[in-house]
């Protein structure tokens, strides 16, 4: 994106994510750019209600709520699986189909179940990430990676949905892939290289 704010080296950037595997992935993603990332739950920062219909504007929901309370850049996404069956559905529910505890051992059975014999088992992931200043400045940057809906689901590592999702090109479920492997085809990898570009420093 041309014209977005560059961070500089030794920034304090807060990941507006409670969720520990998702800060986990951006710390190794953001190693040895010069800014040091600060997890929302480390902070106390409570989380915004997630009301907008589409992944980038519940991103900036995100990523301005925790700029605004800490006066510090903060960046977060807002990602989900689309699957074309179900008319991209869970999509911006993805994490709601997991039920106030985000189980999803539960979710992607959902999915499986209202998948049923569908003959198209195409999927995607889509993820926006969203770079908010406490003056109300935002970027975003948006990746995306298609591939098919497997079951059952596969492997032991990754998050959310990577047990049921193969991109295309690869017969390895996200969750059969090491985080290297994963980070340089996902949709959160192609969304942050675009970010790296353009914000971190130089």
């Amino acid at each position: 994106m041309s014209g977005a704010r560059r961070l500089v080296v030794g920034t304090e950037l807060v990941l507006a994510s409670h969720n520990r595997g998702k800060l986990a992935e951006f710390e190794t993603l953001l190693a040895g750019s010069g800014v040091r990332v600060l997890g929302a739950a480390s902070l106390a920062l409570p989380e915004p209600d997630e009301t907008a219909d589409t992944f980038a504007g519940n991103a900036a929901i995100k990523a301005l709520a925790a700029a605004t309370a800490t006066g510090k850049p903060a960046l977060s996404d807002d990602s989900g699986f689309c699957v074309a069956a179900l008319d991209g559905a869970p999509g911006v529910y993805s994490a709601r189909w997991g039920g106030p505890g985000r189980d999803f051992a539960m979710a992607m059975e959902r999915v499986h179940t209202e998948m049923d014999v569908a003959a198209d088992r195409s999927a995607w992931f889509s993820c926006v990430l969203c770079l908010a200043w406490p003056d109300g400045h935002v970027d975003t940057f948006e990746g995306r990676v298609d591939g098919q809906v497997v079951w059952p689901p596969r492997g032991e590592h990754g998050h959310g949905y990577d047990p049921i999702f193969v991109p295309a090109g690869d017969h390895r479920t996200f969750a059969e892939m090491d985080g290297t492997a994963k980070n340089a085809v996902s949709h959160r990898g192609r969304a942050l290289a675009l970010f790296r570009a353009a914000c971190l420093p130089q």
